[in-house]
């Protein structure tokens, strides 16, 4: 697999602007000058962030014990640096400017304004650039690690250089857990003690098979669909192995506890009789209904869904007339992100500006981390960065998938009239497709078998279980 280079390795994070870690440097004058002005960038950007006039958190009453004068001192300060670090020069030296023009960002589901106006305003409101570099940061980064327990039966303890795709899905679905369990305007908090709702998230993500979502277990989970420890899969073998992975996952907690370890129904779309090949996608609402229904133990109350969409966009690169397509994606509301890259090279791409998609890379090499669950003062600093990255739209490897989530039924709603919108807009080449049900004539898979449709053409939606899938597993893989 064709791998970007690793970065260095560091116990939390090996980018010099993710929560202070400097990279280390090697002894050439060259590489110690620029390591130099990292760790100056670093410094700064630190005592921005970190200090007590910090740009991203509110102004506060002065409490008893301190002065008017004081308290006022210390909000003028917060003002002056809002401006400072919110102004281009700042944005340029810290070297987000390379990436951020004065365009609006739509970042999963949001919209931040970026011009040049609002930035040099003089509103005690945040700016633009500001507010984006606080969500972007919020957002759950997981990357290569090295120094865990070999996974299964392998000698590998390290996923260095065939990773990638693993770790881009499990940031798709952390963003999922953070969305449903703490809101879609959550930001991570300054100061400790965390809520222990991130915690346990970051738990679940953890190096091992003691951890619902590792590495570990998505690999066992997938092996069906190729996954190997040392082995590069794509994006529709990974989305099987996490509807494997979460059904198993909520068997074993129905036997144990009666608790669901996975908080919503996963619902992976797929395609008509060429879906897996490259034809668009089905979104059947019967479908999402009887997930629901069956995640609620056949109680016809809605549940929260996860749809992953796993698509084939072009041969050797995307067709161009997707990309617009793509783009409007990231204004849905239910927006997750997508999984893609350069081909060989996931990435989790979570917004876009202009032609470009910004994404957080899992290709940094940290070493593991064990994070316990009811350990609110952990150290979180190594799964979350500050640096946005970009990539050309028309360089995404046409092989991807799109993430969405959706709340309750009124969000489901709201994302199938967004989604039909989209379709209109197409010109007969859609990304997917939302119906009421299958008919006969449209047949999810030739084999008729697979997902229990039966002879008329029609799905068995009885035959579904809660994760998307019976119990065949005969899918042809990306």
């Amino acid at each position: 697999m064709t791998s970007l280079p690793d970065r260095g390795v560091s116990s939390s994070s090996s980018d010099p602007l993710c929560e202070g870690n400097i990279a280390p440097c090697s002894s050439s004058s060259e590489q110690k000058e620029d390591c130099s002005l990292k760790r100056s960038k670093t410094s700064i950007l630190s005592c921005v962030f970190n200090s007590p006039f910090n740009i991203f958190e509110a102004h506060q009453d002065s409490s008893a014990n301190k002065s008017p004068k004081s308290s006022s001192g210390s909000y003028d300060w917060s003002r002056v640096l809002r401006r400072i670090v919110c102004s281009g020069s700042m944005w340029r030296f810290l070297g987000t400017s390379k990436v951020l023009t004065s365009s609006d960002v739509w970042f999963l589901g949001k919209c931040y304004k970026l011009s040049s106006e609002e930035s040099s305003s003089d509103s005690d409101s945040e700016s633009g650039h500001a507010t984006f570099l606080e969500d972007f940061s919020s957002r759950i980064w997981i990357t290569y690690r090295r120094g865990f327990d070999a996974i299964s039966d392998s000698k590998y303890t390290s996923d260095v250089n065939w990773g990638c795709m693993v770790r881009s899905s499990q940031m798709l679905v952390a963003q999922a857990l953070i969305f449903h369990h703490l809101g879609r305007s959550w930001r991570r908090p300054l100061e400790k003690p965390y809520n222990p709702e991130y915690i346990g998230i970051l738990h679940m993500f953890g190096d091992s098979e003691a951890c619902a979502f590792s590495i570990h277990n998505l690999l066992q989970a997938g092996n069906s669909y190729g996954l190997a420890a040392g082995s590069w899969v794509g994006p529709y073998a990974m989305c099987r192995a996490w509807q494997t992975l979460v059904r198993t996952n909520r068997e074993q907690h129905e036997v144990v506890d009666g608790n669901e370890s996975f908080p919503m129904a996963l619902y992976v779309v797929s395609g008509d009789e060429d879906g897996e090949r490259g034809g668009a996608p089905v979104v059947c609402i019967d479908v999402a209904a009887q997930l629901c229904c069956d995640f609620n133990k056949g109680q016809s109350t809605w549940s929260p869904i996860l749809l992953l969409v796993p698509l084939v966009l072009g041969l050797d690169k995307i067709n161009p007339r997707y990309i617009p397509l793509l783009k409007e994606t990231f204004t849905f509301p239910q927006s997750l992100g997508i999984l893609g890259g350069k081909p060989g090279t996931s990435t989790y791409i979570a917004g876009v500006q202009d032609d470009r998609a910004l994404y957080l890379d899992p290709h940094e090499v940290q070493m593991a981390v064990d994070i316990a669950a009811d350990n609110i003062e952990a150290d979180t600093s190594s799964y979350h960065c500050s640096t946005v990255r970009d990539l050309a739209l028309d360089l995404i490897d046409p092989s991807l998938a799109i993430g969405f989530y959706c709340r309750d039924k009124d969000d489901f709603d709201d994302f199938c009239s967004r989604a039909t919108e989209l379709v209109d807009k197409a010109n007969g080449a859609p990304l997917f497709t939302v119906v009421q049900s299958v008919q006969p004539s449209k047949q999810m898979y030739n084999q008729d078998d697979v997902l229990g449709i039966s002879g008329d053409g029609n799905i068995n939606v009885e035959d579904l279980d809660a994760s998307g899938e019976t119990g065949e597993e005969e899918w042809q893989i990306l």
